[in-house]
């Protein structure tokens, strides 16, 4: 059991992605988690007032399992496999951090400026929560998937609006990051 504890080998994890893949498309599936959202939206109701949510839910069961996989997954790794919760960081990213008034930077995975109950019930907290959230709802739907179906299901397709759309996310992030972010703080 205690091989469970360490890290795992970034080749392992290359070759499970590779092989979901490979199962994926060869079942006939694709890969993407904001398609979701359109299915919990349908299961909800929402199709009683927009017929773009008129779709068959029982086709996109599996997909729904997934991610419930992925949130029980995370959970299960987070708090019964992970023996050290602080991250390594380089020592100039966190003086960048504190800088911008993140006093413990790599003490914990979820900084607690960001995401403690206290710091998302702020107005700032809300506004930026609800202004992302919508934000990255959009453009996934914008761009025709979330990062994760264009960056692996897309990619390993070959398909090049999927590399554009990656291109888009990573000149984002970097706006956001070197941009924006430290406005915010």
């Amino acid at each position: 059991m205690e091989f469970l504890l360490q890290p795992w080998p970034w080749y392992f994890a290359g070759f499970m992605i590779a092989l979901v893949m490979f199962l994926l498309f060869y079942l006939g599936k694709r890969f993407g988690i904001s398609s979701n959202l359109e299915t919990m939206c349908t299961i909800a109701g929402a199709s009683k007032f927009s017929d773009h949510f008129k779709t068959d839910v029982k086709s996109q069961q599996w997909s729904l399992i997934f991610v419930l996989g992925v949130i029980i997954g995370g959970f299960i790794a987070y708090h019964y496999m992970t023996p050290d919760k602080s991250i390594s960081l380089n020592p100039q990213t966190v003086q960048d951090l504190q800088e911008l008034n993140f006093q413990n930077a790599g003490a914990t995975y979820l900084p607690s400026e960001l995401f403690s109950l206290e710091a998302m019930l702020s107005p700032k907290g809300f506004i930026l929560l609800l202004l992302g959230g919508f934000l990255v709802g959009f453009g996934a739907r914008y761009a025709g998937g979330c990062t994760s179906g264009h960056a692996i299901t897309g990619l390993s397709n070959l398909d090049i609006l999927s590399l554009y759309a990656v291109i888009g996310f990573f000149v984002g992030g970097l706006i956001m990051i070197w941009g924006i972010f430290p406005l915010l703080f």
